[in-house]
């Protein structure tokens, strides 16, 4: 396989898509994996930055309608929603939202847990048996 040059790069179409049926909504959203500046964006959005600017926790609030917001587009490949629109957005269905939203993380390329990966915060799996089994 030969190296690929710049020009090859810049013009692949690498975007990926989905329609993914809604039937609570009555019809299908697209939706569509995000570039990578996008998907920094969205990670950097949950990232509570401490007074000493580094990452200090992980604010998920609206975290399902922020992605989401990103990612559902119109026939265009438009966004149907901006940052602006994200508390409407996450008043919809959890259990909905949670089914696109795996859609668009696996477009993306955003593995659970990436974001507290990002701030610092994820705490490592727990191993053998806990006290509760």
């Amino acid at each position: 396989m030969a190296l690929l040059t710049r020009a090859q790069i810049n013009a692949a179409d690498d975007v990926q898509d989905e329609i993914v049926p809604v039937p609570e909504w009555g019809g299908e959203v697209r939706i569509v994996g995000m570039s990578g500046t996008a998907r920094n964006a969205y990670q950097t959005s949950l990232v509570q930055l401490g007074p000493n600017g580094k990452p200090q926790g992980v604010n998920l609030s609206n975290q399902l309608a922020k992605l989401l917001a990103r990612c559902i587009v119109d026939e265009d490949g438009q966004p149907l929603y901006d940052v602006g629109d994200v508390k409407e957005l996450g008043a919809k269905n959890g259990a909905v939202l949670e089914r696109l939203a795996k859609v668009a993380r696996r477009l993306s390329g955003l593995q659970e847990g990436a974001v507290e990966d990002a701030a610092g915060n994820s705490e490592p799996a727990p191993s053998g048996s806990s006290a509760s089994d």
